[in-house]
């Protein structure tokens, strides 16, 4: 279980890296961002395949059929559905809808011995937390969004990538542990190929054309960028992440989704000294006390 919980919390480590890949490539805009990390993540994926003495295993059609779906419903699919919202609605809403994953993780992750009472002082401390950060991100940011169609349509687009990703997770728990004789490496490069696959087109559909990627003046370090978020912060994750689904409940590892959040309020404090507000100091310590409340109860 230690070791569960410590690939989960590093896996948040790397995911709050992707709130800082931004500003060290202002000129790359969000979806070729995206696409340049997925596709970084399965060309490592495939060399990881490729070249791995001994250890090299292929999938079988039904477990590539697996990999697919879940490499849409986590990474292509998520964030397409994710820009498309933030396209319509702004990005205040959208985020904030995004931000209940880790409850509704933990609401239907819940294994069947675990009684509801036990489960209930990490997920109140959770909810409370989630409330707290939606009240420092918002603070009446979303004036001036227009809510005609197009934007319920961005609402019913987060929520819907709300669901993917929280599909995904349940999913991908579940599959783990019914599956012991997949190596959680050979399932990352399996995802890793799958989400490549699912970057290219993304980007074929919303990226930018190649001339004007290439005429950007920090293009080198945007690939930079790209190759670094998508091998940490994609293939290392997402093996710390697999190692953390198959020895944990879906629903201790929806309780450890909010340290991504943590470790971006850190990396942003380190990197541009950017002090948290005090309600995101508060939903901190109470994320905090949430994942002992949720450990604790998992025992």
């Amino acid at each position: 279980m230690l070791v569960g919980i410590l690939a989960g919390l590093a896996a948040g480590a790397l995911w709050g890296l992707v709130f800082v890949a931004p500003a060290l490539a202002p000129g790359l805009a969000p979806v070729d961002l995206a696409a340049g990390r997925f596709a970084s993540y399965g060309l490592t994926a495939l060399l990881v395949m490729l070249f791995a003495r001994g250890q090299r295993r292929w999938p079988t059609w039904r477990q590539l059929g697996a990999a697919l779906v879940l490499s849409v419903l986590g990474f292509s699919g998520y964030y397409l559905l994710l820009v498309l919202s933030i396209r319509d609605a702004g990005v205040e809403v959208p985020t904030l809808i995004i931000g209940t994953i880790p409850i509704w993780v933990m609401l239907l992750g819940k294994p069947q011995h675990l009684l509801w009472r036990s489960l209930l002082p990490g997920l109140c401390l959770t909810i409370a937390g989630v409330l707290l950060m939606m009240g420092a991100e918002t603070g009446g940011a979303a004036e001036g969004v227009v809510q005609g169609w197009a934007y319920w349509r961005g609402i019913v687009f987060a929520l819907l990538a709300m669901g993917c990703w929280t599909a995904f997770a349940v999913m991908n728990s579940a599959w783990l542990q019914h599956h012991h004789d997949v190596n959680v490496t050979d399932w990352t490069n399996w995802l890793g190929v799958a989400s490549g696959l699912g970057a290219v087109a993304l980007w074929w559909v919303l990226g930018s054309e190649p001339k004007v990627l290439l005429a950007q003046v920090d293009i080198a370090q945007a690939a930079m960028v790209c190759i670094a978020t998508g091998v940490g912060s994609a293939w290392l994750a997402t093996v710390l992440w697999s190692i953390a689904s198959r020895r944990l409940s879906a629903s201790l590892c929806g309780q450890l989704i909010v340290s991504e959040t943590l470790f971006a309020l850190l990396y942003a404090f380190v990197g541009y000294g950017v002090w948290p507000q005090w309600l995101q100091l508060l939903a901190s310590a109470v994320f905090v006390l949430g994942i002992v409340a949720s450990i604790r109860a998992h025992r």
